[in-house]
């Protein structure tokens, strides 16, 4: 996924549908229809075929999935990862902040032991690429 200073917000029903593509991409590497996306979420939500449609051409329109021609049918596939997708919305957030410093270190304040740990061992493999 491009960077971008706007990564897309998603809203609930968008944010469900990604996690179904995601979750599916293992073992659906060629996309899933609007249909396979339908069966898959659960029942009580209640979906019309129509709005599930809707939603995935929004998402398409957002950049967030690909889509491919099957028959009369379009296949649904997730343009990029999850954490690219969050990776994303972390830097939008932080190109927005008028104090990126002050704002990373509220973040940090609330951050637990095991994920300074992963910032520590993120940062370092960062550094290690770059030389």
């Amino acid at each position: 996924m491009p960077h971008t200073s706007s990564a897309p917000r998603l809203g609930d029903l968008e944010r469900t549908l990604m996690e179904q593509l995601w979750d599916s991409a293992a073992h659906r590497p060629d996309g899933a229809s609007v249909r396979e996306v339908l069966e898959a979420l659960p029942a009580e939500r209640g979906l019309a075929y129509t709005t599930v449609m809707t939603v995935l051409d929004r998402l398409s329109k957002k950049g967030l999935v690909t889509r491919e021609r099957d028959g009369r049918a379009w296949r649904y596939t997730p343009a990029g990862t999850r954490e690219s997708l969050t990776a994303e919305t972390m830097r939008a957030t932080l190109d927005d902040a008028s104090d990126r410093r002050a704002t990373l270190l509220h973040f940090l304040d609330g951050a637990t032991p095991e994920e300074l740990d992963d910032l520590r061992a993120a940062l370092s493999e960062v550094e290690q690429r770059r030389g």
